[in-house]
């Protein structure tokens, strides 16, 4: 009898099938952030423009010193004095519609607000009446590369030491919870609601026109020190008061905040776990406090340097630090459009760039962080 050999029924493997390439999910993801980041920019520089011109208010303005100038040439020329009225008249109208034409005030602001946004988005930022001893028009790139050292030079010194101070003082405190240190700043913490320029007064009156030990403002010595040591050293005399304005505005709030952060992720189970298998401290915040945080870290450290590039107007106006605060807030006194938008655009970029890249930067220091949608259906 012959034997009967059975095979194994073959069995069929469902494939897996995912609903899109983990390089597709992540190439749409950018589009769609770069689509919403472009147009919130546009949103954004639109409104400005239509806010510095105060809604067209600023072209009326301008018409009218136009006609006043025009009118005081034509006045004091001794050359057009034989002129009749009429003939006097005639001429003052032909000028100021070459100076309106001039200045593109001879089309509707509607128009011209849109000419001025594509101008803005590719950088084109113009000319600006500001700030020219000659009274004659200069770039408002000029004006801005002019005065962004200044600004960069003090609240990027101060700015960038704040954060370190406040990141390791943190960390301290989240290990002294309840000591008489970790009251202290607790204490103070309210002290950063009255703004910086509010304690830069008082810093003023005490240690420049009391004590007659700072300088009331100004960047340097007038005349500057020709020497490269004495001027080093009169702009670090004259930094003083403005770092101690502030220290004393965010420092007690921002170790306070970052330590109430570090004490949330101190009390999670995993740092329980790692404390009972005998690490230090050192390790323990290293690599199960610090890093779980590194996200938040960066993402107050990039905006920290964002906000560097925009000054802080009345802060600068008080200690009169010629940086680009000063610069927005004089040109907002003199309805100098060009100059407040040329800073909102740049200042815009510059947040839509960071905010773009943080997303990428979070997925390399946090495994947990996924770009775009989750991973794909089984």
């Amino acid at each position: 009898m012959a034997e009967t050999t059975l095979s194994a029924p073959a069995v069929t493997v469902p494939k897996t099938k995912f609903s899109e390439s983990t390089l597709a999910r992540v190439g749409k993801y950018m589009l769609i952030r770069l689509i919403t980041m472009a147009f919130t920019v546009v949103v954004g520089l639109y409104l400005t423009i239509l806010i510095a011109n105060m809604g067209g208010h600023v072209d009326e303005i301008r018409r009218g010193e136009i006609r006043e100038q025009v009118q005081m040439q034509v006045r004091n020329d001794p050359s057009l004095r034989m002129l009749t009225g009429d003939q006097r008249a005639k001429l003052i109208e032909e000028r100021i519609k070459v100076e309106e034409k001039r200045l593109g005030l001879d089309r509707p602001f509607a128009v011209r607000s849109i000419a001025f946004l594509r101008n803005a988005l590719t950088l084109n930022l113009g000319f600006a009446e500001f700030m020219n001893a000659d009274n004659g028009s200069r770039k408002v790139k000029e004006i801005v590369l002019e005065r962004l050292p200044s600004t960069l030079l003090l609240f990027g010194t101060v700015d960038i030491a704040l954060f370190f101070i406040t990141l390791f003082s943190a960390l301290a405190l989240s290990r002294r919870y309840g000591s008489w240190m970790d009251k202290v700043i607790v204490t103070l913490s309210p002290m950063s609601a009255v703004p910086a320029w509010f304690y830069g007064i008082f810093l003023i009156v005490i240690f420049a026109a009391y004590l007659r030990v700072l300088p009331f403002g100004g960047m340097v010595d007038v005349p500057p020190p020709e020497n490269k040591i004495e001027y080093a050293l009169s702009l670090l005399k004259h930094m003083i008061l403005p770092a101690m304005a502030l220290f004393m505005n965010q420092m007690a709030f921002s170790i306070f905040s970052s330590r109430t952060f570090f004490l949330i992720y101190s009390s999670e189970d995993y740092v329980d776990m790692a404390k009972a298998k005998g690490l230090n401290n050192r390790d323990i915040e290293r690599k199960y406090i610090l890093r779980p945080t590194l996200p938040t870290i960066i993402t107050s450290f990039a905006f920290l340097l964002i906000s560097v590039w925009a000054g802080a107007p009345i802060f600068e106006g008080v200690f009169n630090w010629p940086g680009l605060g000063r610069t927005t807030l004089i040109a907002a006194g003199l309805f100098d459009t060009p100059v407040i938008v040329g800073t909102t655009v740049i200042f815009a970029y510059l947040l839509a760039i960071t905010v773009f890249l943080l997303d990428f930067v979070y997925a390399l220091v946090d495994p947990r962080v996924k770009i775009g949608s989750e991973s794909a259906k089984q």
